[in-house]
């Protein structure tokens, strides 16, 4: 098998002797790219980003920033990375080093002041420079017509600012950040980068990495993979490593094996049915995102909501469900839309509702050997829904409750109702009082009083650091009184 190698900056350099467990963050650095700083050592603020060429949803190849600090440098065996440094000699053939357009606007806007955090910054807005899509956005607050705008997260040049979501600074006041941000122009014809994302990004490649006595294996097909997890019973399963890599930084968890999944083509598909659509457990929120294009809305409301984008570029559905947290935010989504799970090993599938897949905290029906392989939701989806995250923090944050409607309303009487909650019990629960109160019933102010108030009823929420127990109750009355108002207006026309 062929030496793990990883190309950074057009440059090609072995792992070894990189330990399986070491981060890209910590490879990076150790190699003299001091540009990757370490923050917080859990995706949370940014410091560490760096862009890696992945398949495109648009393009051929996708510039993506991926936090550096959580995935395996092991994971990247055979990848293309661009650090801040390799961004900046980023020019002309034969031309001097010089600044990006991103640093360039940073820097003439002010966006910099101690430094710590930049580098991040400008890796996640050069991967948002590069997006194929982007393009002029003419309901920009900020536009030709300043004022005028209702779309303060969009600039005039299409710059989404949840692009930004994920990296924190400490310094400026986010003004001048943001201002570079929405100055910065189009890619040029001849930018290396930029013709990049015509050529295929590199193929996944099958890794056996063993380093005292621990090992980081890719199998190249779903089949390879189930034989390994029926071979290898201790091995930890890993997709976007956006939990695992913080159990290895902040609690110092090591594993004997680890088995990555994230590039399998099997669990990579998408398909939409006539009665179903089909998400494959390892495809990344952002990828499911843009490829469904608000197709499902109750999906397209969870994922502005879901962490930062930089966790969304790693993050799985495969894997949120994968670790049964109580407070993950794809559960009570999926139980709102009435979705499966399909489960596979050595011996084959089957299909679990994911009302039944949760038995117990961070527990599920998942066999030893068993991999999730895809996500699927039934179709017609209901057409009145809605997703309600409690946060202390608007975006990049952790629920302390969250709810997910979908209701079927016909002639002014609620038909369906299906409601999932997050953070009010061990695991992710449906509210079936609730949807039981609410079916039949006419969608009016006095049935959804009364039906808050049993909303407010369910489940067994705890007092923690993040909520009390009777504010998370409060919240979920709260939020199905916040539905009506928002809706009553559209179903009644």
């Amino acid at each position: 098998m062929v030496a793990a190698r990883i190309t950074v900056n057009g440059k090609e350099t072995p792992i070894s002797p990189a330990a399986p467990h070491t981060t890209a963050l910590d490879f990076l650095r150790e190699r003299g790219l001091t540009g990757t700083k370490e923050g917080c050592a859990e995706g949370e603020c940014g410091a560490c980003s760096v862009l890696v060429a992945r398949p495109g949803v648009n393009k051929p190849t996708d510039w993506v920033a991926v936090n550096a600090c959580l995935v395996p440098v092991a994971a990247l065996d055979g990848q293309e990375v661009i650090t801040s440094e390799g961004l900046a000699t980023a020019g002309e053939s034969g031309a001097p080093a010089a600044l990006h357009p991103v640093q360039e606007e940073m820097a003439v806007r002010g966006g910099s002041q101690c430094g710590y955090c930049t580098p991040g910054f400008i890796c996640s807005m050069a991967s948002e420079y590069y997006r194929p899509d982007r393009c002029a956005h003419p309901d920009s607050a900020d536009g030709p017509d300043t004022g005028t705008g209702t779309d303060t997260e969009h600039g005039p040049n299409g710059f989404d600012l949840h692009a930004l979501s994920g990296n924190l600074c400490r310094c400026t006041g986010y003004r001048p950040i943001r201002d570079a941000a929405f100055a910065v122009g189009t890619p040029t014809a001849n930018d290396p980068l930029a013709q990049r994302r015509e050529q295929s990004p590199p193929e996944p490649v099958c890794t056996e990495y063993t380093r005292d006595d621990s090992t980081f294996l890719r199998p190249g097909t779903l089949a390879e993979a189930l034989q390994l997890l029926r071979e290898r019973t201790d091995a930890v399963v890993v997709a976007g490593s956006t939990d695992w890599g913080v159990e290895v930084n902040i609690r110092s968890r090591r594993a004997n094996c680890v088995i990555a999944v994230d590039r399998l083509p099997e669990l990579r598909e998408m398909r939409v049915e006539s009665d179903h659509i089909e998400i494959g457990a390892a495809q990344t929120l952002t990828e499911i995102e843009r490829r469904l294009d608000g197709s499902v809305p109750l999906l397209a409301g969870l994922f502005p909501q879901f962490a930062s984008r930089l966790i969304r570029n790693s993050a799985t559905l495969g894997g949120n469900l994968g670790t049964g947290s109580p407070i993950g935010d794809s559960p009570p989504v999926l139980l709102a839309l009435e979705a499966s799970v399909v489960l596979a090993d050595a011996d084959g599938e089957r299909e679990v509702p994911l009302c039944d897949y949760f038995t117990g905290y961070r527990q599920s029906v998942r066999r030893p050997g068993e991999l999730i392989r895809a996500v699927r939701i039934p179709l017609p989806l209901s057409p009145v829904t809605a997703f309600h995250k409690i946060a202390k923090r608007r975006f990049d944050d952790i629920s302390s409750v969250a709810i997910a409607f979908a209701l079927d309303i016909e002639d002014g009487f609620v038909r369906k109702a299906r409601i999932g909650l997050g953070g009010v019990a061990a695991t992710p629960i449906r509210a079936l009082a609730t949807e039981a109160a609410l079916e039949g019933k006419p969608w009016a102010a006095k049935t959804v009083e009364a039906a808050s108030q049993v909303l407010q009823a369910q489940g067994t929420p705890m007092d923690d650091h993040r909520a009390s127990a009777g504010y998370r109750s409060a919240m979920l009355g709260q939020s199905l009184l916040k539905l009506y108002a928002q809706t009553t207006e559209a179903v009644s026309s």
